[in-house]
């Protein structure tokens, strides 16, 4: 009989590394993508490189930071040129840790903020601007925590009389400390003491030409004599006067000489300013107030002005008073009746402001606290001629976000974006701050973020993305911005999972991850398609940038319903249009710093404060599991012969391997740099050093053959190679295999 000639081997060498792709089968997978690549980076051709583990981070001495409460969200922020993370906590405090210093402090005791959602910001690098959703408007500069109860509105109860220069306005210091005392600007019409306007009591006969108008000296000491001309004679009658020169000094209306024209019988009076305090302008609208300030108007030689002011919050639960009618005929200022509070909350007050018999506006100086319901707006006393109607405003949607931007800080409430005055964080008054309501049907519910980046603010719905920019300032002093909505179909609720890459915005949804560049959004995760049927989106979902290996990459941090570890952290992991997935360990929030010349991404599981990818010395368990490869003949079956793997090692690096087909696994093959010493009945020797220390023999360094004889059996075969070696880096997949028969 003839001897069956020797079956041709085949081999299957995969150097060209691409990222994982979990959407086809793994049979169905290109040559050079990957099923699963765990804690290991694809870098390029020849290089999947293990990476860093995870460490603790640590104040002066040592000690892990540890928070003193479960962290309910984490962000960081540059204050003074010191980076900063700041952790809010479920119970309503806050902590921070300094990058720089190494120091760990208490930013907030407890119940200061919400028990969740809260939102941080960055306004220059001079403090953070904090949205809390119930509780409102907070900034913190490092070392004081200030709510931002800045002026919101002013009114003149009393125009005084007799001023001739603008008083002084003096606002009381505000109630927190660290807080920045408003300024206010006082005006007058018609200065007292001045001239303003003159009578013609007869314009006299016989004018052929403009006389001459003399009016009397000052009666006080220094005053400034008055000057006037006729501008007009009609008919030889002094028809008009003009002031050229308004005086100052006068105490009594002085008397007009009329001389030369020719005419005679003219009559000329004059009229004095009567000094009235008439606008209050308010040019830095404080913080710090938690209750309305004290306005005092001095000086200015008059007397009598009084003013009142409300102070500005966006807590949940108070109110705003909205005039409707103004009535008439008030012969005195009525009083503002409110309903109460409900049980436990505080009642709001306001004063209504009258001039000429109507009520032109109401001043909030307190808007209560706990109100669920918009209360009844009265008015009483005055004995008006037609009653004045108003109606209470409700802040019921809470802070969504917070945003610095172009000069201002934007804030969303409901649907509505609030944005501070041209150069200002607190001033929401002035005429260039202002609100706009998003009332386009792209928004199907409220506002979920607000994102400063590329020179855009981006406005977050949970289906919808809009684009506010263009900010410019008009001659009025009014700020314009152009609003155009870029996206009508995806938007994102995941607050924490936006952040800028490069020149895109990345977001996360249920359904992927998206990039937003200029007016094009387009998903970039169709690789993770598998992974996010397995997303367990009741826990959060935080992103971020960091170098991995010294490449920028961005950063998801998720919640995996793993089918053999079940539930567990990973950060989906993107850079060069390649995904992988790292786990740093139990990690719930994480925030992205920009550190020196690194950028970081720091974590926490609630009570502790790690870096990632921090120790690259550090054991850390990794995974690549290689596609199935039909082997260019995919009606024919595979025997496995041998396998190798070519690994660069500068450390004692165990891999672990099992070869794989369409139907399971083999065995796992336990492959090792480092040398045993084995006594002649096979026990290990063991080499102890001079402390006392075990030490391994490594078979070498840099390039290592890690090859096995192998045993599989299928149409398609390939490899899956775990490991809990640090730093290692994997440059080939070899498959030795031969050809059987078909079907």
């Amino acid at each position: 009989m003839a001897a069956s000639p020797e079956q041709k081997k085949n081999y299957q060498v995969v150097k060209a590394f691409r990222g994982m792709n979990t959407r086809p089968n793994r049979t169905a997978l290109d040559d050079t993508e990957f099923a699963w690549l765990e804690n290991m980076q694809p870098i390029g051709f020849g290089n999947i490189k293990a990476v860093p583990i995870s460490a603790n981070v640590t104040v002066t001495g040592g000690n892990a930071v540890i928070w003193s409460n479960t962290v309910s969200s984490l962000f960081s922020v540059n204050l003074n040129n010191e980076d900063y993370i700041i952790a809010f906590q479920q119970n309503g405090g806050a902590e921070y840790y300094n990058i720089d210093t190494l120091t760990k402090g208490t930013l907030a005791n407890a119940s200061t903020f919400s028990a969740s959602d809260v939102r941080l910001r960055q306004w220059k690098a001079e403090r953070a601007i904090i949205a809390d959703p119930n509780k409102g408007y907070f900034t913190w500069n490092g070392t004081n925590l200030v709510s931002v109860g800045s002026i919101g509105s002013v009114g003149i109860t009393n125009p005084g009389s007799g001023y001739t220069e603008p008083p002084t306005v003096t606002v009381s210091a505000p109630n927190e400390t660290g807080g920045n005392t408003a300024v206010i600007l006082a005006t007058i019409s018609n200065a007292a003491g001045t001239i303003t306007n003159m009578t013609i009591n007869n314009g006299g006969t016989g004018y052929t030409s403009f006389p001459t108008l003399s009016i009397a000296e000052p009666t006080t000491p220094y005053g400034v004599r008055a000057e006037a001309v006729v501008s007009s004679i009609t008919s030889g009658n002094i028809s008009s006067v003009s002031v050229t020169n308004p005086g100052y000094g006068y105490t009594t209306a002085p008397t007009v000489t009329i001389s030369g024209g020719g005419g005679s019988n003219a009559n000329i009076t004059t009229v004095l300013g009567s000094g009235i305090v008439t606008g209050l302008t308010v040019t830095d609208a404080g913080s710090g107030y938690t209750a309305a300030p004290t306005i005092t108007i001095s000086g200015g030689g008059g007397n009598n002005a009084a003013a009142i002011a409300g102070f500005l919050t966006f807590a949940t639960g108070t109110i705003g008073i909205a005039l409707e009618k103004g009535g008439s005929g008030y012969t005195s200022t009525p009083t503002v009746v409110i309903d109460a509070a409900p049980m436990g909350g505080v009642n709001a007050a306001a004063t209504a402001i009258v001039y000429g018999g109507v009520i032109q506006s109401v001043i909030v100086t307190n808007p209560g606290k706990g109100y669920t319901t918009a209360p009844t707006v009265t008015f009483s006393g005055g004995t008006p001629t037609a009653n004045a109607v108003a109606k209470a405003v409700l802040t019921e949607d809470v802070l969504s976000d917070v945003a610095s931007f172009q000069g201002r800080v934007w804030l969303s409430q409901g649907r509505r974006v609030y944005y501070s005055a041209a150069g200002t964080y607190n001033d929401y008054i002035s005429v260039s701050a202002g609100n706009i309501e998003i009332t386009d049907d792209t928004l199907h519910s409220n506002i979920s973020a607000l994102i400063s980046a590329n020179n855009f603010l981006y406005v977050f719905g949970d289906n919808s993305i809009d684009v506010f920019s263009d900010v410019t300032v008009s001659a009025q002093g009014l700020t314009n911005f152009t609003k155009t909505n870029v996206s009508a179909s995806t938007g994102s609720v995941y607050r924490d999972g936006i952040f800028p890459y490069f020149r895109s915005l990345l977001f996360m949804n249920d359904y992927g991850v998206f990039a937003l560049i200029g007016a094009t959004v387009s998903k970039i995760s169709d690789a993770l398609d598998g992974v996010f049927q397995r997303i367990d989106f009741t826990q959060p979902i935080t992103g971020g940038q960091v170098l991995v290996n010294n490449i920028l990459c961005a950063a998801f941090n998720c919640y995996y319903n793993d089918p053999d570890q079940g539930l567990r952290p990973i950060q989906l992991i993107f850079f060069d249009k390649k995904w992988f997935v790292t786990n740093q360990g139990t990690i719930k929030r994480m925030t992205s710093v920009a550190n020196g010349r690194q950028i970081y991404l720091y974590g926490t599981n609630e009570t502790n404060l790690v870096r990632f990818y921090a120790n690259a010395t550090a054991n850390i368990s990794t995974m690549v599991q290689s596609a199935l490869w039909p082997m260019q003949d995919t009606i024919r079956d595979k025997q496995a012969l041998k396998f190798g793997i070519e690994a660069t090692t500068t450390t004692p690096a165990t891999l672990n391997v099992t070869v794989d087909s369409e139907y399971n696994s083999s065995p796992i093959y336990v492959m090792s740099n480092i040398i045993y010493w084995t006594n002649n009945v096979g026990s290990q020797i063991p080499w102890i050093n001079n402390s006392s220390a075990t030490i391994q023999w490594l078979g070498g360094t840099a390039y290592t053959l890690y090859k096995s004889d192998a045993q599989q059996y299928g149409k398609y075969l390939g490899l899956t190679i775990t490991s809990s070696s640090p730093s290692y880096t994997l440059n080939t997949l070899e498959l030795e295999y031969e050809l059987r028969a078909r079907f």
